[in-house]
């Protein structure tokens, strides 16, 4: 399997195509490689030049990323952005981007895996994007805790970068929506959601949901995005026949 031949896998995978005009994400190839065969694929939350360094030590011949190099406008190459290049150009090893897609696919998508994690049925779409829902709500039956519903999308028992306890001590409706989605919660407001989980915190959304009385998570950018690219690895394990690798490189934000 080449990297055009994992390409097309993936954007009917994902629907990458759905997302061209609301993503400012170059979602797909962002660097390509010779022809040869892809044997081994690493993949990782972010393009840093750490992540390019692991797979390039790991042999891998691709590096599938949920947060890419290019974002909605020419940039010069210089400083970091050269060195990143130059890592995978000479490691002669392909970069695979996909950022809003990953977000919203209904099951290997971060927010779909949120919801598993959560245990929420009902699931159906929520967190309009320019006209396209990107993560999940659904309800808990019966209730849980707050406690109990940080430590199911936590559960290494890390602390959330940000709790608002504004809500019911138990909580049945949830909604998900991953990374930094923090305005999202005036929607989980309008919707009658008692627990809202995303990615990053926000001071402007403060007193709008300590005003509305719902609880709202901040458990991480990275802690929230993970997922997905974990899930997307596991597929093409199965499917394409390929080694893969996670490179686990965490912020803490």
């Amino acid at each position: 399997m080449d990297i055009a031949e994992f390409n097309t896998w993936a954007s009917a995978l994902l629907d990458i195509p759905r997302f061209a005009k609301l993503d400012d994400s170059l979602n797909g190839i962002q660097v390509g490689r010779s022809g040869t065969p892809i044997r081994k694929m690493a993949f990782a939350v972010d393009a840093c030049a750490e992540s390019i360094r692991r797979a390039r030590a790991a042999g891998a011949q691709a590096l599938f990323v949920h947060h890419g190099l290019f974002w909605g406008k020419p940039v010069p190459v210089q400083g970091a952005l050269r060195g990143r290049l130059s890592e995978l150009l000479s490691a002669d090893m392909a970069l695979y981007a996909c950022h809003l897609p990953l977000d919203a696919h209904p099951e290997v998508g971060n927010n779909a895996v949120l919801a598993r994690m959560l245990g929420l049925r009902d699931v159906e779409p929520f967190g309009e994007y320019h006209g396209v829902r990107i993560g999940f709500k659904g309800r808990l039956d019966p209730a849980i805790s707050l406690d109990e519903a940080i430590l199911r999308v936590l559960p290494a028992g890390d602390a959330p970068r940000s709790l608002l306890p504004f809500g019911p001590k138990m909580v049945s409706r949830v909604a998900v929506v991953s990374g930094g989605a923090a305005f999202e919660a005036l929607q989980a407001i309008t919707e009658g959601v008692e627990l809202y989980i995303t990615g990053e915190p926000s001071h402007s959304i403060y007193h709008e949901a300590m005003e509305a009385g719902i609880n709202f998570v901040a458990a991480g950018h990275y802690a929230t995005e993970v997922h997905g690219v974990k899930a997307v690895a596991e597929r093409a394990a199965r499917e394409l026949g390929i080694q893969t690798i996670f490179i686990e490189y965490p912020t803490g934000l």
